[in-house]
């Protein structure tokens, strides 16, 4: 039988960010998206996170998923100002790369990602090779092991040697 991993506790984080997913074509979020915002929300309810830092940019659809991701967070309760947006990222690296400097403009230094788990590994790869020192905080989807996860887990094995050639190569170009 599949078990979740029980998170250990932790002391709170600065800033959970949390990776954008799709937005289904009406723009409202998709499943995805929605359990990794309420995910994020529960985290700042229960005093583990003081901010979230939405990141996607519009990827399928025009508008940029961050959006819908805030507004989801402040429909779900939480107060606006603890929630800020980056809107221009399309993929993992660019949420690493683009988030870079709202962490530094807030001087935040305890950092969580927030995101499904079989996308967690890549995406913790690529945030602390680009710079910034995150723990990761799981996202599961309901029904594991469903056929949707086998398949994520499938795309996550084939995205990693990408992603690790394009994180190294930007890094040896300073970009």
């Amino acid at each position: 039988m599949f078990r979740r991993p029980v998170e250990p506790l932790s002391p709170p984080f600065d800033a959970a960010i949390v990776l954008g997913a799709t937005l289904r074509p009406d723009g409202l979020p998709s499943r995805a998206l929605e359990r990794r915002v309420l995910h994020a929300v529960g985290l700042v309810q229960a005093g583990r996170a003081g901010h979230l830092l939405m990141t996607g940019g519009p990827v399928r659809h025009p508008r940029p998923e961050a959006l819908a991701m805030r507004d989801l967070a402040v429909a779900a309760g939480l107060d606006a100002g603890r929630v800020m947006v980056e809107v221009e990222a399309r993929n993992t690296i660019d949420n690493a790369r683009l988030s870079v400097p709202v962490v530094a403009v807030h001087g935040w230094r305890r950092l969580a990602v927030v995101t499904d788990a079989y996308h967690l590994p890549r995406a913790l790869y690529v945030f602390r090779r680009l710079g910034l020192p995150v723990a990761g905080l799981p996202v599961f989807p309901p029904g594991l092991p469903g056929r949707e996860w086998w398949l994520a887990c499938l795309r996550e094995a084939g995205a990693l040697p990408w992603t690790v050639m394009r994180v190294e190569r930007r890094r040896r170009s300073g970009a």
